[in-house]
């Protein structure tokens, strides 16, 4: 049983940080890779960043390269998405989800979801 939990949201001010975190625990090979997703109000839900677990790989997409990092502990059993440079824009439920190899951002190759955690930049 994969149970992935999201922790660390709030709200925070235009071009402040924050680091959200997600605990997995679970089948390492359904969790091989861990990837970083949000979703605003009346919007698809977006994929930002990718880790693989076991060799520490990652992948970003554009929008947030350079500004978010994603990154795991020692144990390998949390995960982080680090957040710089905060926006309004930023403001989205975001959500860790798991899947096997091979990594990537693609919503629907997740087969596993946390519940969300939610964050709010305000200008």
């Amino acid at each position: 049983q994969v149970h992935l939990v999201e922790s660390g949201g709030g709200s925070e001010q235009a071009g402040g940080s924050l680091r959200i975190s997600c605990a997995v625990s679970g089948s390492s090979d359904r969790t091989a890779c861990i990837g970083w997703f949000r979703q605003a109000p009346g919007e698809e839900r977006e994929g930002l960043a990718s880790i693989y677990r076991p060799g520490g790989g990652t992948f970003y997409a554009d929008s947030v390269k350079g500004r978010f990092t994603i990154s795991q502990d020692n144990a390998k059993s949390t995960l982080f998405l680090q957040m710089n440079s905060l926006r309004p824009e930023d403001t989205a439920m975001y959500y860790c989800a798991a899947k096997p190899l091979p990594c990537g951002l693609v919503v629907i190759d997740y087969e596993y979801w946390g519940r969300g955690t939610q964050v709010t930049v305000s200008s």
